[in-house]
């Protein structure tokens, strides 16, 4: 039952259940006198662009440079704090857009409480009933429509008592509450001199009631049915540009969605918005055997029940595809990506700024995209990094005087590609944008789009024009230099401690991609022969991957120790996950490596941030070790996920939710350019399950079903035509897929 649901209302934030449109979004609490709707709009971010380049940067990275490779850690980065922090040291903030509240007069002796999230519509439902005279049942279907641009809220009750009051409000960085018309009441606000300015407004239409506003409240009374619209404009979406009151193109436009709305009617947008909800949702579809009794407990008591070792397959498809559905709602095409807490954030001053931050979370925000069968949803990374684009040329140049575009370990609304933060082990690292520009091949390979391709071609090769400029040759091989493995501490042997190196291993690793996913695209649109084979020469002058005294994979180009062997980031395995540079049967001795570094980072306290667990479950899953990644999986439910699903960083972060529903199917299935492993991590205790719709490399959606956890049936539904080969276990079969044409194969 792809239902969240629970007995009593949510008493905190962490407890309310989200929904959205992919820009606007919605925490609901579920009240009975007070229901709290705490809004965000993707665009709301405080204050406005400005250059934070440091302008020190290039007349000190030959020096910084120098005492990296002597070996002078302390002085090289102490330089870095003044010479290459960006200034001021921080990007911009999201923010909340502000709250809806709607209070009820006169419920009272309230029983039979639900609340619950339906995720396979995508609406909030609250019901109850009071004890008057007689028994009254109350309603309320709540739901963001991506096709109407609205939320919408419908409140029923079987006797004409609703006699509610609504109003908008917000802490900070707002100019004014008032009464727009005789249903609407409005709030605007700007967010710092140059930011973004933005309006959200609510109507409400009564059956049977009377609906009025008196100053900024919308008053309803005496009405059976009451229908709420809301909806939010910013200047990020609609710039203004007249000369008029500033407010008044946002508050014509935020009205025209709330007329469309309301003429539309509620059934008819209820209607549109579960289709379109449904068309991405329905595609993807989990089967495990479970307890159906398991049903009739919360959410609550199943994650309990699941921390006391009892098994529940239904919680792990209700948490597989709640991470599909926080991406359906989160990130849709036009609006913006997805960052650290996706949509959903109530502080004004929130954890890390909930930007985008790009040396994982980000990325891993993005994993399930296209395995998970919602490639649309991807998009609104692509247009990020475009925009990066320019912003990360004036930091290549103002800053490393190299050509092409960079950007270091966070970026925020304006694109912006300066260091974030003064904290040694991220700020100045330099393969942001390089890691996000792997996401442009992955999305090709599951698409197949060359017309995509083209579009991002010059994305890639302005990355690689920067590090033709930026790398360094030492001893043979080309490196990076400033950098740092995020955001690890190593000990020289003099005890020293240090960040700042020159050519961490994952920086070597993702420029390996980079250059692959270039040549590859460029070969295939017939460009730039030249630059091409400097890049392969390049790549061939790259650091390979290093086993170290511990058997395991070296995480700097020295095989140092580690000031926290079991610290949250696992740069240095990139390689295994999610590139795919180390395979069990292609890298044997790479992969054995990767489970020894896996296993030290665990034997010392690793995997305690849910978004860290994440990436050890996809780890796993890839070592083709189907019993710890169920054992991580079953762990980041107990010991980093909260009581709504939100995976739990602490505070929260969203990242792990995601990073969870794409380790799941690379659990079931797992692709590259040449072939497609079935169930190579699948776990004993799934006995009997299938999966349909994901999708693999080369194009194409994939079904599978086993029994007895064996393999027994699998169907291909090509988009592309293609040659691949099938691999389970020991058996290789090749096929030849043909667009449009389903492939069935009975495994025997």
């Amino acid at each position: 039952m792809n239902k969240l649901w629970y007995k009593e209302p949510a008493n905190v934030w962490e407890e309310a259940l989200p929904i959205g449109n992919g820009s606007l979004g919605a925490m609901i609490f579920g009240g009975v006198k007070e229901e709290v709707l705490q809004l965000n709009e993707d665009s709301i971010w405080y204050g406005p662009p400005i250059d934070r380049n440091n302008p020190d940067a290039l007349k000190h990275l030959n020096k910084v440079r120098k005492l990296i490779l002597e070996g002078n850690i302390p002085e090289a980065e102490n330089l870095l704090t003044y010479a290459f922090s960006g200034t001021p040291a921080t990007q911009r903030p999201y923010q909340p857009l502000g709250y809806m509240s709607v209070r009820f007069h006169g419920l009272d002796n309230v029983h039979n409480y639900r609340r619950e999230l339906d995720i396979s519509e995508a609406l909030h439902n609250v019901s109850f009933s009071i004890s008057e005279n007689n028994e009254i049942k109350i309603s309320r279907e709540t739901f963001a429509t991506a096709k109407d641009r609205v939320i919408v809220m419908k409140i029923e009750s079987t006797e004409n008592n609703l006699n509610v009051d609504i109003t908008l409000h917000r802490g900070l960085f707002y100019n004014r509450v008032y009464g727009y018309s005789d249903d609407s009441i409005a709030l605007d606000g700007n967010l710092g001199e140059g930011g973004i300015d933005f309006v959200v407004m609510a109507r409400a239409q009564a059956d049977e009631g009377i609906v009025k506003v008196i100053g900024e409240h919308l008053i309803i009374r005496d009405a059976k049915v009451v229908t709420v619209y809301l909806a939010a404009v910013s200047s990020f979406y609609y710039p203004i540009k007249s000369d008029d009151y500033k407010y008044e193109a946002l508050t014509k436009q935020t009205d025209k969605l709330l007329t469309s709305a309301v003429n539309r009617g509620y059934n008819a947008l209820k209607e549109r918005h579960i289709k379109d909800y449904k068309s991405l949702f329905d595609r993807v579809k989990l089967q495990l055997e479970y307890d159906k009794e398991f049903d009739l407990m919360t959410t609550a008591e199943r994650l309990s029940r699941i921390a006391e070792n009892h098994i529940d397959h239904g919680l792990i498809m209700l948490y597989f595809q709640f991470g599909r559905y926080l991406m359906i709602s989160g990130s849709r095409p036009g609006g913006l990506p997805l960052n650290l807490q996706g949509l959903w954030n109530k502080d004004f001053d929130p954890a890390w700024g909930s930007k985008y931050t790009i040396n994982i979370n980000t990325e891993m925000n993005y994993w399930p995209a296209e395995t998970c069968n919602l490639s649309e949803c991807h998009q609104p990374l692509f247009d990020l990094l475009e925009r990066m684009v320019e912003k990360g040329k004036i930091t290549a140049q103002k800053m490393y005087g190299c050509r092409g575009f960079l950007a270091h370990h966070n970026t925020d609304l304006y694109a912006d590609t300066a260091p974030q933060d003064i904290y040694i082990p991220a700020t100045y690292w330099v393969m942001g944008a390089a890691w996000l520009c792997t996401h442009i091949w992955e999305h090709y390979l599951f698409t197949k789009n060359e017309l995509f391709l083209k579009r991002a071609y010059s994305i890639l090769k302005e990355a690689c024009l920067f590090f033709i400029d930026f790398l360094i040759e030492d001893k043979g091989y080309l490196l990076t230099c400033p950098s740092v493995s995020p955001e690890n501490t190593y000990i020289l042997p003099t005890g020293v401690r240090g960040c700042v190196c020159a050519g961490s291993s994952m920086d070597t690793q993702i420029l390996y991609d980079l250059f692959t996913c270039f040549n590859k695209t460029a070969c295939i649109l017939g460009e730039d022969e030249e630059l091409r084979q400097q890049i392969e020469d390049m790549k061939n002058k790259l650091v390979p991957i290093s086993i170290g005294k511990y058997g395991q994979i070296m995480e700097w180009r020295e095989d140092y120790e580690e000031a926290e062997p079991g610290h949250r980031h696992i740069s240095h395995l990139y390689a295994l996950y999610p590139s795919q540079q180390i395979t069990v049967d292609g890298t044997p001795e790479l992969a054995e490596a990767a489970k020894v570094t896996l296993s030290r980072r665990l034997a010392h306290g690793g995997g305690h941030t849910g978004w860290s667990r994440a990436w050890i479950i996809n780890m796993y899953a890839r070592l083709w070790d189907g019993e710890n990644a169920y054992e991580h999986l079953v762990k980041i439910l107990t010991k980093s996920t909260l009581t709504n699903l939100f995976d739990n960083h602490p505070p929260f972060q969203i990242d792990g939710n995601f990073g969870s529903t794409a380790a799941v199917a690379e659990m079931l299935v797992q692709s590259s350019e040449e072939r497609i492993v079935l169930l190579p991590a699948l776990p004993k205790v799934w006995t009997k399950g299938k999966v349909s719709g994901l999708c693999v490399r080369g194009g194409s959606e994939i079904s599978i079903s086993w029994k007895d956890g064996k393999l027994t049936h699998v169907s291909l539904d090509p988009k592309q035509s293609f040659t691949t080969n099938l691999v389970y276990k020991r058996q290789e079969k090749k096929i030849d897929l043909v667009s449009g044409e389903r492939i069935e194969i009975i495994w025997t």
